[in-house]
């Protein structure tokens, strides 16, 4: 009967010997874990790396600014649109009514500036065909009566235009204002203009009588004493 075999009878001890030393080489060291310091290409990488991500921040603040720019315009234009649409629409509306206004009065003006002339120069032609020369002595007081009843029309014509267009009323003229001249026959040379010789001859002129009465006075009241 064969006996059992022992699975370290075929274990080569030299060739695992051989290959402790290379196992224990190819284990990480300490130094190489998650707590090491960077290396110098590790940092320059690190700063590569943050510089390039400034860049892009500061072309995407320069895309937001540019599109802000825009925005910014944009509210602007709309503002500027709203705010004169209101205020043409304002002043459209308003000319358009005040024009319409001016519009109908001219042509009523008009109207009634084109009856006026048709009355006018129909007057005229009445006045200018009464023809004087042809008047007999047997016609006479008839055709006066006529001419004057033609004449009384074109007067009553020609007021009624004057009233309705002020422009055929002849401007009135301007009063004139004199000033009144001093006559120095009858007031005599002004007190202001005198002088105090002058002065003093004008007052001795107006106190005499009353200067002499005292006198009087005075002389009677002395002749009457014992």
């Amino acid at each position: 009967m064969a006996s059992k075999l022992d699975p370290s009878e075929f274990v080569d001890l030299d060739y695992q010997d051989g290959r402790r030393p290379q196992a224990s080489q190819e284990a990480p060291s300490p130094a190489a874990g998650p707590d090491r310091a960077p290396t110098r290409e590790e940092v320059e990488s690190q700063v590569a790396d943050v510089q390039a991500e400034l860049a892009r921040l500061r072309q995407a603040q320069e895309q937001l600014e540019r599109e802000r720019a825009a925005l910014e315009e944009t509210r602007r234009r709309q503002a500027e649109w709203k705010t004169g649409r209101e205020e043409m629409l304002r002043h459209l509306t308003r000319g358009i009514g005040l024009l319409e206004e001016a519009e109908f009065s001219a042509r009523q003006e008009a109207e009634q500036m084109a009856k006026a002339i048709a009355g006018l120069r129909d007057a005229l032609n009445k006045i200018q065909a009464v023809e004087e020369e042809k008047w007999t002595a047997e016609n006479f007081q008839s055709e006066m009566t006529r001419a004057l009843t033609t004449l009384e029309n074109a007067r009553m014509e020609w007021n009624s235009a004057r009233l309705k267009f002020p422009l055929l009323n002849p401007p009135a003229p301007e009063a004139a204002t004199e000033q009144p001249k001093e006559n120095p026959s009858e007031g005599g040379m002004p007190l202001a203009k005198m002088d105090f010789w002058a002065l003093s001859r004008v007052g001795l002129g107006l106190t005499w009588p009353l200067v002499l009465a005292l006198l009087v006075l005075i002389t009677a009241l002395l002749l009457r004493k014992p």
